[in-house]
C-alpha cells in the first residue's frame, strides 16, 4: 500500500480481512495505534494519514470532503479494492465516519468490490449535522469545540508552538465537515456497524441509529460508556465489536 497515505502500527500484517481506519477532524493515523494493537493478529489494520499533519505537515490539507474522498478512494482502487481475493472493511470516527462512508459509495459507484462492512463511529447519519457553509469556525471556536469534545490533551491546546502546528489541519477539517452536504442516493448493500458513546455531546444514539437507513444489508448499533472519544477508555470493547463484525463477513474455511 502507498506509504504516503497509509500507516501500519503492528509488526506483522495478518492474513485475514484488511481494516482501513479514517481519523477524526484534526487527527492523524496515530489515532488508531491502540485499536490496531488490540485487534486480533489475524487482521491487517492500516490507518489513513491525511495531508497536513505529522509527516505530511508540509502538504496542504483538504478543505472539502469531496476531494479528500476522491484521493483516498483512488489509493484504495489501486490496491485493496482491486484485490478480489481479500475482503476489506472501513472504520471511521467522527469526520472519519463521513469520509469512510463516502469513500465506500464512490468505490461502489465505480464498479469496484465493496467493503465487507463499514464501522461508523461518533457520527450521526449523513443527514445529521449537515453543516453550515456560512459558519466561519474561527480558531477560538475550533479550540472551544475541542475542549467540549475532550480527547485532546489540554496542555497541548495551550501550547502556542503546538497550536501553530495543528491549527491549519484543524481549520481545514472543520471547514470540510461544515460544508459537507448529503447528495442522496440508494442505500449501500454493505453491512454497517454504528458505534457511539452514550454521553457523546455531539451525537445522540438516535442519530447514530440513522446509519441504518443507508444500508440494505445488516445493521448493528453498539453503544459504549463514554463521550465523543469513548474509544480511548473502551478500546478492548471496541476491538471486540470490530472483530466480531469482521468475522461475521468472512467466509468459513
Amino acid at each position: 500500500m502507498n506509504r504516503t497515505w497509509f500507516r501500519r502500527f503492528t509488526a506483522a500484517k495478518g492474513d485475514g480481512p484488511l481494516l482501513v481506519c479514517f481519523p477524526h477532524a484534526g487527527g492523524s493515523a496515530a489515532a488508531y495505534v491502540e485499536l490496531a494493537r488490540a485487534l486480533s493478529a489475524e487482521f491487517d489494520v492500516v490507518s489513513v494519514q491525511y495531508p497536513g499533519r505529522q509527516d505530511r505537515f508540509a502538504e496542504a490539507p483538504f478543505t472539502a470532503l469531496g476531494p479528500l474522498v476522491e484521493a483516498v478512494a483512488g489509493e484504495l482502487a489501486d490496491g485493496p479494492a482491486r484485490d478480489h481475493g481479500r475482503p476489506y472493511a472501513l472504520f471511521g470516527h467522527s469526520m472519519g465516519a463521513l469520509v469512510a462512508f463516502e469513500t465506500a459509495r464512490l468505490l461502489v459507484r465505480d464498479g469496484l468490490p465493496a467493503p465487507m462492512r463499514l464501522f461508523l463511529s461518533g457520527r450521526g447519519g449523513p443527514l445529521c449535522h449537515s453543516g453550515d457553509v456560512d459558519k466561519p469556525w474561527d480558531d477560538a471556536e475550533v479550540l472551544a469545540d475541542l475542549h467540549r469534545l475532550g480527547g485532546t490533551d489540554r496542555t497541548m491546546l495551550e501550547d502556542p508552538d503546538v497550536l501553530e502546528m495543528v491549527l491549519p489541519a484543524l481549520r481545514a477539517d472543520y471547514r470540510a465537515v461544515a460544508t459537507y452536504r448529503w447528495t442522496g442516493g440508494e442505500p449501500l448493500a454493505v453491512p454497517v456497524t454504528a458505534l457511539i458513546g452514550d454521553r457523546d455531546p455531539m451525537v445522540t444514539v438516535g442519530e447514530a441509529q440513522m446509519w441504518g437507513e443507508h444500508t440494505s444489508g445488516d445493521f448493528a448499533l453498539k453503544v459504549f460508556g463514554g463521550g465523543h472519544f469513548y474509544l480511548t477508555d473502551r478500546i478492548g470493547q471496541v476491538a471486540a465489536a470490530v472483530g466480531e463484525g469482521l468475522l461475521a463477513g468472512t467466509p468459513s474455511a
